[in-house]
């Protein structure tokens, strides 16, 4: 399922804040919601303009593009999280998930800033696997709950979903002419074949073809 570019203009006017950010990204990256809400500040290359995708489906690393216009907002999302950060180690925590072997061999990078989530969640819980409390990403549900409000209000009679965003990043992409082998690498896909897919959806219905209906009535109006 695929959200026109207007479709996405108008859901991204009904959010504000992070929330408008996330669901840009989702649109601008082509990010899976795990994805973008594993995203750590470090993940974010500016030099560069990319995104570092971490443990990705298949659990391999991948890079995807970084759009120019979420840049401002981005330096604003990570400003918040470290005024977050400096305000957590204040009140004695500011320790955020490590991967096993990072944790073993450098403990102390769970307090620094690059390895705190760009999307943090709105308080602080216990980790159900160590016991320690922490700081740890946006929940998947607060992040589906704002795009379930967002399509609504936006009067989109379409299913809410936030992978539908990365389909139409893959699609518009299509549209505009980028060939399946750089999409295939943005996306992350194992196998160009599920990256074909998206050719079945590109400018028309119908696996893209234009119907000879199409082609008579542009000639005459159909009411003659």
């Amino acid at each position: 399922m695929v959200y026109s570019r207007g479709e996405i203009e108008s859901i991204l006017v009904q959010l504000r804040g992070p929330q408008k950010l996330m669901v840009a990204l989702l649109y601008g990256s082509g990010l899976r919601s795990a994805e973008l809400l594993a995203l750590r500040i470090k993940d974010i290359d500016f030099s560069s303009n990319n995104i570092i995708v971490r443990s990705g489906k298949g659990d391999k690393d991948r890079s995807t593009m970084l759009p120019h216009q979420l840049i401002p907002e981005l330096k604003r999302q990570i400003a918040r999280v470290e005024l977050l950060h400096e305000e957590d180690l204040a009140d004695g925590f500011g320790e955020v998930y490590l991967p096993n072997a990072l944790n073993r061999k450098s403990p102390s990078a769970a307090k620094e800033i690059a390895w705190q989530y760009l999307f943090p969640a709105s308080r602080i819980g216990k980790d159900p696997r160590s016991g320690v409390f922490r700081r740890h990403h946006l929940h998947p549900t607060a992040l589906g709950r704002h795009i379930r409000h967002a399509v609504r209000a936006a009067a989109i009679n379409k299913p809410a979903r936030a992978h539908s965003f990365r389909h139409s990043f893959a699609t518009h992409l299509l549209e505009a002419g980028y060939d399946l082998r750089t999409i295939q690498e943005l996306l992350g896909h194992s196998d160009i074949s599920t990256t074909e897919i998206y050719t079945h959806v590109v400018n028309r219905g119908g696996k893209g073809v234009l119907s000879p209906a199409d082609r008579l009535f542009s000639s005459s109006r159909v009411d003659d």
